[in-house]
């Protein structure tokens, strides 16, 4: 049936992961009250949301990117290694130019900015459900682009070229993070974090830790705006 969301007339059982608890109510509600959906279950973390999965096996997951103490894409690799076929779209306030891509050689199957319409949260997960990838038309017009042009990415600007954990890195940097805050948030040693900075110094070209720090502050506050 056109518009339904339900898997052979039962509801899909959706799990919430963010860690926000304002947002992850709401979001909630909202989808408890649409045909079709519930809510099986939610958490605000990494390991607490890996755990519920396993135990609750949704039809359907929704993680936020910046979660407390990890990082979304984590989950998201950690999910499709553990549950291949189980479809996740990814929520984040952050700029879908830098993390949509991200997001989905993760593993999602859509990206979508917290500040959309509630209504379109719902188209998104109705689609994904239908098969289909969900991305902004935006960041679909750029991929056809890329591709059509035999690039084969959606890197544009030197940040791009940073892993996944070492642009988790630099955000935390340019949030005012210290070296060891930036391990203990992370589960990782003050070596690794040390590395990851190299790797990022080396990356963007620059020479020294005071400019690191000016450069991640000046990115967060860009993409902030």
């Amino acid at each position: 049936m056109a518009g339904s969301t339900s898997l052979s007339g039962k509801k899909i059982r959706i799990y919430i992961v963010e860690d926000h608890p304002i947002f992850r109510k709401g979001l909630a509600q909202l989808l408890s009250s649409e045909a079709g959906m519930e809510i099986c279950g939610e958490a605000e973390g990494h390991l607490a949301g890996l755990d519920g999965i396993r135990e609750k096996k949704p039809d359907f997951v929704i993680v936020d990117i910046s979660l407390k103490n990890s990082s979304g894409i984590e989950l998201i690799k950690d999910l499709k290694r553990s549950v291949p076929q189980l479809p996740v779209l990814a929520l984040s306030m952050h700029d879908e130019n830098i993390y949509a891509e991200r997001v989905l050689r993760a593993g999602a199957k859509g990206y979508l900015m917290k500040q959309e319409a509630p209504e379109t949260i719902v188209m998104a997960i109705r689609q994904i459900l239908g098969g289909k990838i969900f991305v902004s038309e935006s960041v679909a017009s750029r991929m056809l682009s890329i591709f059509a042009e035999g690039r084969g990415t959606l890197k544009s600007t030197p940040v791009d070229l940073l892993s996944d954990r070492e642009i988790e890195v630099f955000r935390l940097i340019g949030e005012g993070g210290g070296t060891r805050q930036i391990a203990e948030k992370l589960h990782v040693s003050v070596k690794t974090v040390e590395n990851h900075k190299a790797h990022i110094k080396e990356k963007l070209n620059i020479t020294g830790a005071i400019e690191l720090i000016q450069q991640a502050t000046l990115w967060v506050q860009n993409d902030e705006k």
